[in-house]
C-alpha cells in the first residue's frame, strides 16, 4: 500500500505481533506545518522527507527494542484540518502522545495548546495515566524562532508531561529518543498501575531438606563419657609422621569444656 510517503509505509509494517508482546500505540498530534510527519518518517526509516501529503493519515507499525525489551509501536500521523474537532478516533486508541509545534512558528505553538486540552480532558482521572510529550520541532531553525525554549518548558510544567526540542531535518538520534521516552513513560504507567499479587499464609510446616534439618534439629544423642571416647595415637615411625596430632573425638555438634 501507498501512503503519503510513497513506499515507507510498506517498508515498515510488520507481522501481527505475538502473544504477549507489549505494545504502544502513539498519536503524533499538532497543526498543519509543525511537523509531524517529517518526526514520524524520521523515527521510522532515519530519512528526512520534505515533501508529503498533508490531508493524508496513515498508522505504521515499527517493532523496537527499548532498553532491551521489545515492543510493538504504532504511530498514527493524525491529519487534523480544523484543530482536535474529530479526535475521538486517536483519544480512545493511543497510550501515548507527542503534541508538536515548529519553533519557528508561532501559531503552531499557540495551537498545540488546543490539543494539550483535548487529550487531558479526555485523559483526566484514567488509569494508568496517559504519556503525554511536548514537542518543539525544527530546532535547525534556530535563527527564524519565534517560541523560546522556555516558553515550552512553561507549557510543558502547565500540563505536567515531558518537553523535547528536536529537528526533523537533522538529529535521529534525538527524535528517536523522544519516542523511546513515549514508550518508556507507557510501560512506568502501567507497571505503576499492576494490582498487588495477595499474599496467602498457611499453617503447614515447612518441608525441610535433610541438609538444614541438621542444623535446625537439635541432637539429643547421649554425650560419650572420656573413659569410652576413641583415643587416636600417633606411633612414632617416619612413614605416619604426617597424619595428624593425638585428637579426642566425640559426637559432631558438642564442644570439650
Amino acid at each position: 500500500m501507498t501512503s503519503k510517503f510513497g513506499k515507507v509505509r510498506t517498508c515498515n509494517v510488520v507481522p501481527p505481533p505475538d502473544r504477549g508482546q507489549a505494545e504502544c500505540n502513539i498519536a503524533v498530534l499538532g497543526i498543519t506545518g509543525s511537523g509531524k510527519s517529517a518526526l514520524t518518517v524520521k523515527f521510522l526509516t532515519k530519512r528526512f522527507i520534505s515533501e508529503y501529503d498533508p490531508n493524508l493519515e496513515d498508522t505504521y507499525t515499527s517493532e523496537e527494542i527499548v532498553d532491551q525489551h521489545p515492543v510493538l509501536v504504532k504511530i498514527m500521523d493524525t491529519a487534523d484540518q480544523d484543530g482536535p474537532v474529530n479526535c475521538e478516533r486517536y483519544l480512545t486508541w493511543a497510550t501515548a502522545f507527542l503534541v508538536v509545534y515548529s519553533i519557528d512558528n508561532r501559531q503552531s505553538f499557540e495551537g498545540c495548546q488546543q490539543y494539550l486540552d483535548a487529550v487531558t480532558l479526555h485523559t483526566k482521572g484514567l488509569q494508568p495515566k496517559t504519556a503525554i510529550i511536548l514537542v518543539g520541532n525544527k530546532l535547525d531553525m534556530e535563527r527564524y524562532r519565534q517560541v523560546s525554549k522556555s516558553d515550552g518548558v512553561d507549557l510543558a510544567s502547565r500540563y505536567r508531561c515531558l518537553f523535547f526540542e528536536v529537528s526533523a531535518c537533522l538529529d535521529f538520534t534525538s527524535v528517536q529518543h523522544m519516542f523511546y521516552e513515549a514508550v518508556r513513560e507507557t510501560r512506568r504507567e502501567a507497571e505503576r498501575t499492576l494490582p498487588v499479587r495477595p499474599l496467602f499464609i498457611t499453617e503447614d510446616k515447612p518441608v525441610v531438606s535433610l541438609s538444614s534439618a541438621s542444623l535446625l534439629t537439635p541432637c539429643f544423642k547421649e554425650l560419650p563419657s572420656p573413659a569410652t571416647a576413641k583415643l587416636v595415637t600417633v606411633k612414632s615411625s617416619r612413614a605416619q609422621s604426617k597424619r595428624r596430632a593425638p585428637t579426642l573425638t566425640l559426637l559432631k555438634g558438642f564442644k570439650i569444656f
